[in-house]
């Protein structure tokens, strides 16, 4: 019966959805963000090599398309020294995102790493246009102008970047503009705004005491100084400036007490080791002072001022072949100040050569419009050569500049120079009563090297204190030095260059100058 009912059943048709085909399952796609979290944590926790891995498999992933892991490879090739490498992969990202300002500013670093200014400014020009509020693009299109020497651009766009957005950086570089234009008004002015805005910057406090330094403004000076080492007690820069300040007055035990603690920080700074050796001559301990001055010169081989405190040294010590090879290697460096000229000339002088010093002087009176010791040095060389006539000429262009400082300031003169211009007049027959009053100086300031005002300062008097602050070098103080002083550096901020004047002088009834009063370089860094 089961049988028979199961035969008679009749059979249903089958469902019209089974009888079609079944659809294919959609194509999933590879998410091209998907590991950017992980290229990013491995990145701030410096793993580079993990974070190279990580973008590698990516990059395979989304055949070249992650923007996110073609940028951050792009950083890590920055970071590696790799900037042309960083630089086309910044542009790939720029053609996958073009309306991104970051990967054009990104493109304008690499471009001005690689010393393409002008190419910089542009790709900035372009990022300006797609985000107008940036403060960071003004700011480095200022930079770039700096580096053009185009300082009225550069202006217009830091105080742009101010306007938008205040920072220290802007300040800095804005300061730096007018360091390099010569204006230390407007420098301090500057360094003033900065440092209310910004109280506890040291690097400020310190550029703009060492700015009121130069201008003999000593008070203030040492209030910002001090109070950048009141915020950070071991600010080498700021102990730097205050030994060198100690020692300008001569104070050199507690000035070699500061640059022992600089030492620590920065035990290969080529102005620390000058500094040193010029404390240990004036404490005429010249081979302790020639040791110093050889290490700083073999840390900055092509600073001049290291090399002209050594021929300082060499010829106190009456080494006048040394003085003449360091002395001329200065004057490669620096071919455009006269008293590097007088002193060569001395030590030719001493080395028999009258003909090779009388061109060394010739120079150094063309070069040098304010120094009378030049004009004395050369009168006496050439009446002890004969030559009356030449000397009397120069006799009577020193009397001249001598004229023109009593006018303009309330110099003293040193007491042996004046004696022995008066011998000199004495055998030029022009009289022994000169234009100049001889003071009362203490003869033991004779060898040092920031005695107080001294005829050596003649080429910018400074009052009481000629050795102080004339001149400034720094990354962060491009400016157009005095004449006599150091050229700045691009990548360092402000520092106190007190200006040295050393000098010679002879006696007319000898064939040989003798060094008179011995100044240091101090290059504080």
């Amino acid at each position: 019966m089961a049988e028979e009912r199961l035969a008679t059943r009749t059979p249903f048709p089958a469902s019209v959805e089974s009888q079609k085909p079944r659809l294919k399952k959609a194509q999933e796609f590879p998410i091209l963000e998907k590991q950017n979290w992980l290229i990013h944590l491995h990145y701030i926790r410096k793993d580079y090599e993990a974070c190279k891995a990580v973008i590698k498999e990516q990059l395979q992933e989304t055949q070249g398309l992650c923007e996110y892991a073609i940028y951050v490879q792009a950083l890590i090739f920055r970071l590696e020294g790799n900037i042309q490498e960083s630089l086309e992969l910044f542009q790939t990202c720029a053609i996958l995102s073009p309306q991104c300002a970051d990967n054009l500013k990104q493109v304008a670093r690499s471009l001005f790493l690689l010393g393409k200014h002008k190419a910089a400014i542009e790709v900035y020009n372009e990022a300006a246009k797609l985000n107008q509020k940036d403060w960071e693009i003004c700011h480095n299109l200022g930079v770039c102008y700096i580096y053009l020497k185009q300082f009225t651009k550069a202006q217009d766009q830091l105080h742009n970047a101010l306007h938008l957005n205040r920072h220290d950086l802007t300040y800095i570089m804005l300061g730096k503009i007018h360091l390099l234009e010569g204006d230390l008004d407007k420098a301090i002015e500057i360094y003033k705004k900065a440092v209310e805005f910004s109280p506890e910057n040291t690097e400020l406090l310190t550029t703009l005491g060492l700015l009121y330094l130069q201008l003999g403004i000593y008070q203030k000076a040492f209030e910002h100084l001090g109070n950048a080492l009141t915020y950070d007690p071991t600010n080498y820069k700021a102990i730097l400036a205050a030994g060198s300040m100690m020692q300008t007055h001569g104070d050199f035990d507690v000035a070699l007490t500061k640059y022992r603690v600089v030492a620590c920080a920065v035990p290969e700074s080529p102005p620390l080791w000058n500094n040193i050796g010029m404390c240990f001559f004036g404490k005429k301990k010249y081979v302790a002072a020639i040791s110093c001055l050889k290490r700083a010169n073999y840390l900055a081989p092509f600073d001049w001022k290291i090399l002209y405190n050594l021929g300082l040294v060499h010829l106190t010590m009456q080494q006048y072949a040394s003085a003449f090879h360091f002395l001329s290697a200065a004057i490669n460096l620096q071919p455009k100040m006269g008293e590097l000229y007088m002193l060569l000339a001395v030590a030719l002088t001493n080395l028999e050569d009258p003909e090779n010093a009388k061109r060394a002087y010739a120079e150094a009176v063309r070069l040098d419009k304010c120094n009378p010791l030049v004009n004395l040095n050369y009168a006496v060389l050439l009446y002890n050569q004969g030559e009356r006539k030449g000397a009397l000429a120069q006799y009577q262009e020193m009397e001249r500049k001598v004229s023109l400082l009593k006018d303009s300031s309330s110099l003293e003169f040193d007491s042996e120079m004046v004696e022995m211009a008066q011998k000199l007049g004495a055998a030029l027959q022009v009289g022994e009563a000169l234009v100049w009053t001889k003071p009362v100086k203490d003869t033991k300031s004779k060898h040092r090297t920031t005695s107080t005002s001294k005829a050596a300062g003649f080429q910018q008097p400074l009052g009481s204190n000629q050795a102080l602050g004339q001149a400034m070098s720094s990354a962060a103080a491009h400016r157009k030095l005095p004449s006599g002083a150091g050229t700045s550096q691009l990548t360092k901020p402000p520092s106190l260059l007190p200006e040295p004047e050393p000098t010679a002088e002879a006696h007319p009834a000898e064939a040989s100058a003798q060094i008179r009063e011995n100044r240091s370089r101090m290059t504080p860094e």
